[in-house]
């Protein structure tokens, strides 16, 4: 506490639904030492030289709810942790991670704040975190710091980390859903969509429904050409060639024009069209040799180049293409015309974010030139056109002018093909009319094409792929969620787990388990260590065999690491009794704390679920106004007050009446069982385990188990001799 400094004790990363809020979040343990008697207003020229440094942050409201909010608050007088919240948020709004949630919130040490900020990925937000540190310390010590170097790394960090544009536009469309979805791969575009038993998984522009055979048939540009053919699909006639010289033999049998290109190239590379001359089409040869496994000669179709987008068998989006041409002024090379006239648009950029790419001299180019004279070198005649690129960015939006004969067509082409998800290239004069009145034609079907170009079109509309793509591998009533029931509370967890799993088992459910007890997954003891923690309940959530899931969420799992899940389908809190062992590493100290940390279990409660909740545990009982769901109290004394009540609302509940297990809906009663049934110890039914039972029995009715199927799995239930912290 003698120090005049930032110093971050511990960042802790809370990967899922937390004491915060409901996404994933860096927990920053902050140390400001002296300066927790140096608020913003006591510091000179503090406010002003922050304001300079990161002028944006006018656009931070905070607690006056009004534009320069924020601001407001530093002049009059804020405390550091509270300006490293803002600062972090707005480094990300910079580096192209806009909005996010943020908190700051003191401890019970002096001069000890928590503070919690917005994790879209962990390596960014913790890069963001210091370098939100290192700006407020040179703000305060009135000395340099360069925001744009620092934005400039955080931006790096973003593209090679974050998921890219096309892949997150599908994430985000699930998310509109309320789809779930889990990233497989900390810096690839490898993500699972749903849970368990009900995923899919997407990889970009590519599903887990794309098959093997269908991209390799989509490579293969000759063999797509001979399957589109034999269906009667408008192709370009050519065949693939051997040599430069088979290569003009070739063009002089098709007639010239010819287009060459690679047989199994992609994005255009090595692509060559309108070649008129054996020097133009051997050249051509020379490069696209280079791009692939081979060489294709074809037919130049007149026209434009189209890219329509067919997801499902359905077109869902459509660009047309353009050349991309420079003018001369008399004085400026090629090289700088392109950088002064193409190169400068804002929408062309190296990252996938730029709808555009950067234009330069290539190969390609280069003999386009050459066909015109010229090098890059060249200086162009006042007012003389000269052509850079033939095949360019697909940057005009022409979806609605789509013929609907043509998108007939290019639905059966990707059919054909066999790709549930495919971008068709086609040549045509006039994309509103049919293919074949104007000698149009299809020139290649991609697997795992770009959504970029429909999202971020360069001119005209962006289309909604990424929804697209979901609604196909999720029909209209689909959740992609299987149930999953979380189980929280100071003791009982691992006892209510165990009996649940047993019931959910003898439905024929292939059930996965994270809890102490280990990992399970069906009938397989998979880990025998203690699993009731994060990353051993993701592994269940991304079993495909998964058919239900059951999670033990400590009160240190869910302060620590945030559950594993977005959103569950039954909550279980069992009981609020001490806070032992929490206060040394979470700062929990009272049972109200403990309240608020448990609560995110009910928090995450479907609309459509269930919140079971100990009715003899008054603090359980107030969270029941938290819940989305239907609440169920259980309780052994069936006059429990919050029951009774419960009961008299018509609402579902379960205890024990005159020695046997009951199931409730209002006043109407239906004895389930003895619990001798259950117990049969020389000792009688303990209390805890009576209370075990109850918890999982109102949970499986919950979820549908009928009575019958309740009876005959309490009466097969084997009981382990636990002790009553179980």
């Amino acid at each position: 506490m003698t120090h005049k400094d930032i110093v971050f004790r511990k960042i802790v990363p809370l990967r899922g639904p937390n004491v915060w809020t409901y996404r994933p979040v860096l927990e920053a343990w902050v140390d400001i030492g002296e300066l927790e008697d140096f608020p913003s207003n006591k510091i000179p020229g503090y406010y002003e030289r922050l304001k300079a440094m990161l002028p944006s942050l006018i656009e931070h409201r905070c607690s006056y709810e009004e534009r320069g909010g924020f601001l407001r608050r530093v002049e009059e007088g804020t405390w550091p942790a509270h300006i490293l919240e803002h600062v972090t948020l707005e480094l990300q709004n910079l580096a192209g991670l806009p909005g996010g949630f943020g908190r700051a919130r003191e401890t019970s040490e002096r001069g000890v704040y928590k503070v919690a900020i917005r994790a879209w990925q962990e390596d960014v937000t913790r890069a963001a975190l210091h370098e939100g540190r290192e700006l407020i310390m040179a703000a305060m010590e009135d000395r340099p710091f360069d925001v744009n170097a620092s934005v400039e790394k955080l931006t790096d960090m973003v593209d090679s980390l974050c998921l890219g544009p096309s892949t997150a536009s599908i994430v985000d469309a699930a998310d509109d859903r309320s789809i779930p979805a889990i990233r497989l791969l900390e810096d690839g575009n490898l993500v699972q969509i749903g849970y368990g038993a009900a995923m899919r998984r997407i990889w970009t522009a590519e599903t887990d429904r794309t098959s093997a055979i269908a991209e390799g048939i989509s490579r293969d540009k000759d063999l797509t050409k001979s399957l589109l053919s034999s269906c009667g699909v408008p192709v370009p006639e050519g065949r693939e060639v051997s040599s430069a010289a088979d290569a003009w033999d070739a063009a002089e049998d098709i007639g010239l024009p010819v287009v060459v290109k690679p047989v199994d190239g992609n994005h255009g590379r090595g692509v060559f069209i309108d070649l008129k001359t054996r020097e133009e089409v051997e050249k051509a040869y020379s490069v696209a040799v280079d791009e692939g496994s081979g060489v294709l000669v074809e037919r130049s179709i007149p026209g434009t180049e189209h890219r329509l987008l067919v997801i499902g068998g359905k077109l869902v989006a459509a660009n047309r293409g353009d050349m991309i041409k420079v003018m001369g002024d008399g004085k400026s090379t090629v090289r700088e015309l392109i950088d002064l006239q193409i190169n400068c648009d804002p929408r062309r950029g190296p990252t996938e974010n730029h709808p555009l790419s950067i234009i330069r001299i290539d190969t390609a180019a280069r003999i386009e030139l050459e066909r015109q004279g010229l090098t890059g070198d060249s200086v162009p005649a006042a007012d003389k056109e000269v052509l850079i690129q033939r095949n360019a960015n697909h940057e005009f939006d022409c979806t609605d002018e789509v013929h609907p004969e043509t998108a007939h067509l290019v639905s059966l082409a990707a059919r054909i093909v066999g790709l549930d998800i495919a971008g068709v290239d086609l040549v045509a004069e006039d994309i509103s009319k049919p293919l074949a009145e104007q000698g149009g034609a299809i020139v290649e079907v991609n697997a795992g094409p770009s959504l970029l170009m429909h999202l971020k079109p360069g001119v005209g509309k962006p289309r909604p792929v990424g929804k697209a793509v979901v609604d196909h591998l999720f029909p209209k009533n689909a959740s992609g969620r299987i149930p999953v029931i979380g189980i929280t509370g100071s003791k009982g967890k691992t006892g209510v787990a165990r009996i649940l799993r047993h019931l959910l088992q003898i439905t024929g459910q292939h059930v996965g388990a994270a809890t102490s007890d280990g990992l399970f997954l069906g009938r397989r003891h998979v880990e025998k260590k203690d699993s009731a923690h994060w990353h051993a309940a993701r592994r269940v959530l991304m079993a495909r065999a998964a058919e239900a899931a059951i999670f033990e969420n400590g009160p240190a799992a869910i302060l620590g690491e945030g559950l594993a899940y977005d959103r569950c389908q039954i909550g279980i809190v069992t009981n609020l009794i001490d806070t032992e062992g929490l206060a040394a590493d979470y700062d929990v100290l009272d049972l109200d704390q403990l309240w608020k940390a448990l609560r995110s279990q009910i928090d995450v409660v479907l609309d459509g679920g269930a919140s079971v909740l100990n009715a003899a545990d008054e603090r359980v009982v107030e969270m029941a106004g938290l819940s989305d769901g239907e609440v169920i109290f259980y309780a052994i004394d069936p006059d429990t007050p919050a029951l009774v009540e419960h009961r008299r609302k018509d609402g579902r509940s379960v205890y024990v009446r005159d020695g046997y297990l009951t199931l409730a809906m209002g006043e109407d009663e239906e004895p389930l069982i003895e619990t001798i049934a259950f117990i049969d110890t020389p000792n009688g039914c303990a209390p805890h385990e009576v209370e075990n039972l109850l918890a999982a029995v109102a949970a499986a009715w919950a979820l549908d188990l009928s009575p019958e199927l309740l009876r005959t799995g309490i009466s097969t239930y084997e009981i382990e001799e636990t002790p009553a912290a179980a």
